[in-house]
């Protein structure tokens, strides 16, 4: 009966973890999108590239939920995200607006003593807190005809 609640409980845990992951992404529509294609096919550009291109979609994201601990895993997970949102519409490229911080909430942590005697009290207290921060990214989601991306 242990080895089936353990069983249930690690399938609910997993499920969670995928539901939340799988929702940190979103793309609002600004042209027509196009058959899905391999995340490693989208290029990134810092820069509007020289070729012609078609914009398909804002893409917004961000490392919640990602398990990275690091500012470059974080910024990575950010990358990849923009990456697959993009690939599923058939864009073949992003045109990165940038990727910062976003405070993600706080964790604080507090002590306090106090005594009395009589007709008086003394307390003291002592607390401290700080902010927690994810990545947050957003770009364009551009398709550029592959003949333009071959002659580079």
């Amino acid at each position: 009966m242990l080895k089936t609640k353990f069983s249930k409980t690690v399938a609910a845990v997993t499920l969670t973890c995928i539901a939340v992951a799988g929702c940190q992404t979103s793309h609002v529509l600004v042209g027509k999108p196009r058959p899905p294609i391999s995340p490693d096919q989208v290029v990134v550009y810092l820069h509007p590239p020289g070729d012609k291109y078609e914009e398909i979609a804002l893409l917004d994201t961000s490392s919640k939920g990602s398990f990275s601990i690091t500012a470059q895993g974080k910024t990575n997970a950010v990358i990849d995200r923009l990456k697959k949102e993009a690939a599923s519409l058939g864009a073949n490229g992003i045109l990165l607006s940038g990727v910062g911080d976003q405070a993600s909430g706080s964790v604080g942590t507090g002590f306090g003593s106090a005594t009395s005697n009589g007709r008086s009290a003394f307390g003291v207290g002592f607390g401290s807190s700080g902010t927690l921060y994810q990545k947050k990214g957003d770009g364009l989601a551009i398709y550029i005809e592959p003949a333009q991306v071959a002659s580079r």
